[in-house]
């Protein structure tokens, strides 16, 4: 018999150790102990067999220890711990359910103990109504409770990989879900930007999500498991789900004089190989080295703990192998959505002080004219010389090959300049002549080359109106239906006949709606003298960095709207348009132009696949008043059917599926004409009344009235002669205004206010920001702006534009019409 080496623990590390050194070596004699009955499984798969997207239990168990006797001739033992080991003299006790208490000899020791879950200690943590997921049997009881309670409810602990799995297959099975995270966000591989897609996702699909907020303890309460959070809030539930983390299985090594790191890590070389003379160990229990930042780290991966047990089967059969470090690289399914990364995240380069720049990009999956191409967000890290330090990568479709393409390029020390010169396969279905990993790479380089000097949303933070302009080059559609705060709208197309309208004095943050308009634009304005930056990802990125889950306070078995569910099929339409490829605000545009085609009642039904249509439709359905009847989402395509708007009093300007109008004929309206400050005090005391009394209100600003709502502070906006002299000329802001009567050079305001402050009156400025909470709506008059040159950067945040149309349409709606 030749040498003998034991295997602690199978699933990946011990099963690949095991076959490896056998097919490398047939005199081995190989045991291998398995605390429980199952020594190779499917563990990744095991959240889906909860879920019955994996239907038969058989599927996930990889290898029998018959199996590996018949083929490998490896003795594997079940049911069989090991409890503690002696180094000096070689030897394993084992504690096995069929034999007893007995030792074992070795010349070498393989360790793959993997790693548990934890289980703090917190009151009510023992019930056995709480569950984890590690092994086969976990699998059996959790599936065996759903089974039994498919219309019940269960609160997931942890927003790491296994438990966003198992609330989307516990939602699956028809349980309401909520998921608890303690951190900011879930799944920490992601940074903030970039998982609060994942986010929206799980919320979308109905999963409540609480974030930033940990357990305090457990309570079991009749037939319910009580949840109650640090925050105050009480979960009560069918099931929990305990998933916040894992720890090293080594406590029966605590006395075998092996190195441990500081969260009980066992520490191997790059041979795999521990401290100890003739032991190795692999998987999630051991200190790898981090590729990118070389330092210890600990990554429970399948994929690597397979490649390290093949590493440590080279070297004890003598072949020099070594273990390159850890990439990282992952991925995960969140009910239509996947979400991948590889590599650093910004937070761990933040944490090393390691230098690194960003970049955005939001390309199709596959050529945008062929039907299902869908929109993914890539974030590429990077640093000065090029090297890729990490990347993110979100989306419906072709985003597992994408990452897999970039992580190949990190593994090989390429940088971005090697993204823009991969040449990979490209037909319409499946990719685009530039596949989105040159798209990532050429903007990269663009950055590098001085081509384009970006900023990112954490930089946009800093933006002042007296030292930058804020330039929007998107469509008018585009604008309509959202932007940021503090931007100027010039399309990129008008860019070069508009481009006297811009201060050269002043450092330009242009931005689009993905980005690629926004490097257009730049590049027009640097080479005209302009100094510009773009905000890399453009408004798609804010906009998705944004997302808040919803609050709730209390949870108790209560099912969410399921957007995703809903039914476009049994509606029938007058017209169908796929939009599927087209970025925004292409479907709007052919949302619009399909609209004008079709009668009053007739019905459109439109497919796109830019993500950001989902919220767009129904705030341009809000806007216009047509009628979305309904809005779903079937793996990354948004199908809407919106009909057109009717004559008829009872839908009018009605939408199903956001806020509606009051029908009855009980708003309030007015018409402020005046700027004296008495007669603004007095149209703001009404308008908070009426809205008090739960009625609608518009403010209609014409003429001097609309002094009232500028800004006190200077803006610096482009414009001709004759609008600086009025600007001049007019009250900037309330501050400004004078009385109707005995203003008396002045003294008549001041002693107005000091009477109003003295009697406990509101002022202005407070009755202002009062009606803008209570919702009154402040239009001002776009034709008075136009005649008084004053531009809608000057107005105080809050205000709509709007033109007599408008007006005429609110009034119709009102009772009460006044003129002030």
């Amino acid at each position: 018999m030749g040498r003998k080496v034991l295997i602690v623990g199978g699933v990946a590390g011990g099963a690949s150790t095991a076959a490896r050194l056998r097919r490398l070596d047939e005199s081995l004699e190989i045991i291998m102990f398995e605390r429980d009955e199952y020594i190779s499984f499917a563990n990744c798969g095991l959240p889906y067999y909860i879920g019955e997207t994996i239907k038969e239990r058989e599927k996930l168990l990889v290898q029998t220890p018959e199996a590996m006797k018949s083929r490998f001739n490896i003795d594997v033992r079940v049911n069989s711990e090991v409890i503690d080991i002696d180094t000096k003299e070689k030897t394993l006790k084992i504690n096995s359910k069929e034999k007893g208490i007995y030792e074992e000899t070795y010349d070498y020791l393989l360790l793959s103990p993997g790693a548990k879950p934890l289980r703090p200690s917190i009151e009510g943590i023992n019930s056995k109504k709480i569950f984890t997921l590690r092994n086969i049997p976990d699998t059996d009881k959790i599936k065996a409770y759903v089974d039994e309670n498919q219309s019940g409810s269960a609160v997931v602990i942890g927003g790491g990989y296994i438990g966003v799995e198992m609330a989307e297959n516990l939602k699956e099975r028809g349980l309401d879900v909520t998921l608890v995270e303690a951190a900011p966000h879930i799944l920490a591989p992601f940074d903030s930007d970039m998982v609060v897609m994942a986010e929206k996702e799980l919320e979308d699909n109905g999963v409540s999500l609480i974030l930033g907020d940990g357990v305090k303890d457990f309570k079991e309460e009749r037939n319910k498991i009580s949840v109650n959070l640090n925050s105050g809030k009480e979960l009560k539930a069918d099931m929990a789900i305990l998933a916040i983390g894992v720890s090293p299985d080594v406590s029966f090594l605590k006395n075998s004089g092996i190195n441990f790191g500081d969260k009980g890590h066992i520490i191997v070389d790059d041979h795999m190989k521990t401290n100890v003379e003739g032991i190795y160990a692999v998987g999630d229990a051991v200190l790898i080295k981090d590729f990118i930042n070389e330092n210890p780290s600990a990554i429970p991966l399948a994929g690597p703990a397979n490649r390290q047990g093949r590493i440590a089967a080279d070297n004890i059969c003598g072949i020099n192998s070594t273990y390159k470090g850890t990439l990282g690289t992952s991925i995960i399914k969140v009910f239509g959505l996947t979400a991948t990364s590889t590599g650093n995240n910004e937070r761990t380069l933040k944490r090393l002080e390691i230098p690194y720049k960003v970049i955005y990009a939001h390309p199709n999956s596959h050529a945008a004219y062929y039907p299902g191409a869908v929109q993914m967000s890539i974030k590429l890290i990077f640093n000065e010389d090029g090297k890729i330090l990490g990347s993110q990568i979100l989306g419906y479709d072709g985003v597992d090959k994408t990452i897999d393409v970039i992580a190949t390029v990190i593994k090989l020390k390429g940088t971005v300049k090697d993204l823009t010169e991969l040449e990979l396969a490209y037909a319409p279905p499946y990719s685009s002549a530039k596949s989105p990993a040159n798209m990532a790479g050429f903007i990269a380089e663009n950055v590098l080359e001085g081509r384009v000097d970006t900023i990112n949303l954490e930089e946009l933070e800093e933006f002042t109106e007296n030292e930058k302009i804020l330039l929007d080059v998107r469509d008018e559609v585009e604008v309509d239906n959202g932007s940021i705060d503090k931007a100027i709208n010039i399309p990129v197309n008008s860019l070069r006949s508009r481009i006297n309208e811009l201060d050269k004095d002043k450092e330009i943050w242009v931005y689009c709606q993905v980005g690629l308009r926004g490097y257009i634009a730049s590049r027009i304005l640097s080479q005209n003298g302009f100094k510009v930056k773009n905000l890399t990802g453009g408004y798609k990125s804010k906009k998705a960095s944004e997302f808040k889950p919803s609050e709730i306070d209390n949870f108790n078995a209560t099912s969410k709207e399921n957007n995703s569910n809903n039914n476009t099929s049994e509606i029938e339409f007058h017209k169908e348009v796929d939009a599927c490829g087209l970025c925004c605000p292409g479907p709007l545009m052919t949302v619009k132009s399909s609209m004008d085609q079709l009668k009053e009642g007739e019905i459109l039904k439109i497919k796109a696949s830019d993500p950001g249509f989902y919220e767009d439709i129904k705030s341009w359905c809000n806007t216009t008043g047509n009628q979305l009847l309904n809005v779903n989402k079937e793996a990354g395509i948004i199908i809407a059917l919106v009909k057109k708007n009717s004559n008829n009093d009872e839908i009018k300007r009605e939408c199903t599926m956001t806020s509606s109008r009051v029908q009855s004929k009980d708003g309030k309206t007015m018409v402020v004409f005046s700027g004296d400050l008495d007669k603004a005090i007095a149209s703001f005391i009404i308008a908070n009344g009426a809205a008090s009394m739960g009625k609608k209100v518009t403010m209609f600003f014409t003429f001097w009235g609309i002094n009232i709502l500028r800004k006190g502070e200077k803006v610096t906006v482009v414009k001709g002669f004759m609008e600086k002299m009025f600007g001049f000329m007019m009250p900037r802001g309330t501050k400004k205004l004078k009385l109707s009567n005995m203003n008396m050079a002045g003294m008549g305001p001041k002693m107005i206010r000091k009477i109003m402050k003295d009697k406990n009156v509101s002022s202005l400025e407070e009755l202002i920001t009062a009606a803008i909470n209570s919702g009154v709506e402040i239009v001002a008059c776009q034709m008075s702006m136009d005649l008084l040159g004053l531009k809608k950067e000057e107005l105080i945040d809050g205000v709509k534009i709007g033109g007599v149309g408008y007006y005429l349409g609110e009034a119709e709606d009102s009772n009460v019409n006044l003129f002030i």
